[in-house]
């Protein structure tokens, strides 16, 4: 446990001083670096659409019971921001395999958004079958 606060301090550092890659390992082929910051980007634009769906559950939906709203707009804020906090941290755990030779890190973190998303998605569709609604 202690190795694994150590390394993910030692990565969230490197969030902030990128080029310090450079200390480790060799240079990739660029082309694999820039394949690395589009994927980077697919996660934040995933990100992006989690917390605007969010924003939108909250805003646009005030039939819906309050605590019900709430609920589902709160964990996609949430799964929103943790898919962008996860985004720069594959990024540099990519970065630094691809630099020393290694094989790129595994994640379960896919698993979790798509499970994070389909509860909620799952928790709409009872919503709308149940017509939890404030005035109906």
């Amino acid at each position: 446990m202690i190795d694994f606060l150590r390394n993910l301090a030692g990565d969230v550092r490197l969030w902030f001083a990128p080029r310090r890659l450079r200390e480790e390992g060799g240079t990739p082929d660029y082309r694999f670096s820039l394949a690395n910051e589009r994927t980077f980007l697919a996660w934040l634009r995933t990100a992006l659409a989690l917390v605007g769906g969010g924003f939108a559950v909250y805003q646009f939906l005030p039939d819906l019971r309050w605590g019900v709203r709430v609920g589902m707009a709160v964990a996609l804020l949430v799964v929103g921001a943790a898919c962008a906090m996860r985004a720069v941290n594959h990024w540099i755990r990519c970065e630094r395999a691809m630099r020393r030779g290694e094989d790129l890190p595994v994640s379960h973190f896919p698993v979790v958004l798509s499970l994070g998303v389909g509860l909620v998605a799952l928790a709409m569709v009872v919503a709308v079958l149940l017509g939890w609604t404030q005035g109906r």
